[in-house]
């Protein structure tokens, strides 16, 4: 007998690596295959990828994972995307061709064009209708400077010749060979182009920004039909998409409002469900789309960190103090527990709740004996403060985040170190799931989900299980002197 499709395949297209992993039937990790690829820095806070890059490192993930697992195309009941989110591609509606590399969400480019839309009013329009700061880390402007700046883009984008898309939509063009030209609205949401109210394009914002609405692609649910791929040999369908914040909210099931997830890889992004009303933050929070199922659509606020996980990189690349990423929690046991070594990690400006792009990194509380263990110390820490600051804020906008539990993954969640100094900064329960790889299984239950092979949302939640709990351990008078130090320092920093 041939066998049955039981399978998901969830494509992760990330920021450094494009990753496919296959689940069965039980959503446990069949197989994984991954590829780096290149980062491009053309100029000083430019960041981008070649899109070619994307494609082809996603096509050899998938079809490496298939060959782990020794399955074929007749075998994946459907496909879920998860994607680096706001990293923007303009392409030929034709050929699929690119008219320039992706620019990438870390991308600083566009600063004077948020400073000009800031200088003319429109930042408090711009925040009420997309839930969004004004700010060069989204799509709008990033798709506005393509246009005005790759030679002959508006001409053709006028006459209805390019299409638009965040990396979800790209890969569901390639995929589709050119059929489905679609995003899904935790995506769209980030583009700040999207209305929460709504829940479609803006053609007030779009009209702003000259932007023409030919470009944009049709906002799904996140498990919806998204065409079928040839990619793995047969007719796969594309049930499900959602940004990777997103999907790591769904794939740590929280679905009730009060719950919050938070993500440590290159950045760090918190998530926390505020039901089914958008809450306005007052304290430079960003209100976004948790995920939409079955036309409902679910808010959450977000505080984005710029540097958590790359904190680590700086301290393996850019000191060469650590040889792995794995030393550092070791390392931070042995540091001198009289020093009180301070690193703000704003390598590429400062995000939530701050929002100050042109803030740049500083070290304070430097002794002539401090060495690797003490930066090892305050790398780590550092995660854990700027988490703070987003609870806090988060606190502030929504009473019931004040009895938060935290669910954590991410690569830096695998340290007990980094995990038991977030609990005692944030004087809260930190919950560490025992499958880590959140992001890809909330993009895989979309799809399985949609194909009718995994449970609906009270099935998958029931399902849900910590390895491990991290109870608060640090004394209150401790946290308070530690948090109010880190405040000194990024307020030192910011006037640098």
């Amino acid at each position: 007998m041939a066998p049955q499709a039981g399978y998901i395949l969830a494509l992760d297209q990330g920021t450094t690596s494009s990753r496919a992993i296959v689940f069965d039937a039980q959503m446990q990790v069949v197989s994984v295959g991954q590829e780096e690829f290149a980062q491009h820095f053309p100029a000083s806070g430019w960041v981008e990828h070649a899109p070619e890059d994307l494609w082809q490192t996603t096509c050899r993930s998938a079809r490496d994972a298939l060959a782990q697992a020794g399955l074929s195309a007749a075998d994946i009941a459907g496909i879920g995307i998860t994607n680096q989110r706001e990293t923007t591609l303009l392409w030929d509606a034709e050929t699929g061709e690119c008219l320039h590399n992706a620019i990438v969400w870390q991308d600083r480019r566009t600063a004077d064009i948020c400073a000009q839309l800031r200088d003319a009013g429109h930042e408090d329009m711009i925040r009420k209708s997309t839930g969004l700061l004004l700010d060069p880390y989204f799509s709008a402007t990033k798709l506005k400077w393509l246009l005005d700046n790759v030679e002959g883009a508006r001409a053709r984008a006028e006459e209805g010749k390019l299409r638009f898309g965040t990396v979800d939509s790209f890969l569901i063009w390639k995929l589709t060979e050119g059929r489905v030209h679609a995003t899904d609205a935790t995506n769209a949401a980030r583009t700040m182009l999207y209305d929460l109210h709504s829940g479609d394009w803006s053609p007030q914002i779009c009209e702003l920004l000259d932007i023409p609405m030919s470009l944009l692609p049709q906002i799904k649910d996140c498990a919806a039909d998204y065409g079928v791929t040839a990619l793995l040999g047969g007719q796969t369908p594309i049930l499900g998409v959602a940004g990777d914040q997103q999907a790591a909210t769904i794939g740590q099931a929280c679905f009730q409002p009060g719950m919050m997830k938070s993500t440590y890889g290159t950045g760090c992004f918190a998530l926390l469900n505020t039901g089914d009303t958008p809450v306005l933050s007052e304290n430079r929070l960003l209100t976004t789309v948790a995920y939409q199922l079955d036309g409902q659509r679910t808010y959450a606020l977000e505080g984005a960190i710029f540097i958590a996980g790359a904190v680590v990189q700086w301290l393996r690349d850019g000191l060469g103090i650590i040889e792995k990423a794995s030393q550092t929690g070791h390392l931070a046991e042995t540091a001198d527990p009289e020093q009180d070594l301070v690193i703000v990690p704003a390598f590429t400006g400062l995000g939530a709740p701050y929002w100050s792009p042109e803030t740049r990194g500083a070290v304070f509380g430097l002794t002539r004996n401090s060495g690797p263990a003490e930066f090892a110390r305050a790398a780590l820490q550092s995660v854990g403060l700027q988490t703070r600051d987003l609870l806090e804020a988060m606190q502030a906008d929504w009473p019931g985040a004040a009895s938060t539990v935290l669910r954590v993954d991410g690569g830096m969640a695998a340290s007990d170190w980094a995990m038991q100094y977030l609990s005692g900064i944030l004087g809260a329960p930190v919950d560490r799931p025992q499958v880590l790889e959140t992001t890809a299984k909330g993009a895989a239950w979309l799809a399985g989900m949609h194909a009718g092979i995994y449970p609906d949302q009270a099935g998958f939640a029931a399902q849900w299980q910590a390895e491990r709990r991290f109870e608060p351990d640090m004394k209150a008078d401790e946290r308070d002197a530690a948090y109010a130090r880190w405040k000194r320092a990024v307020s030192a920093a910011m006037q640098v």
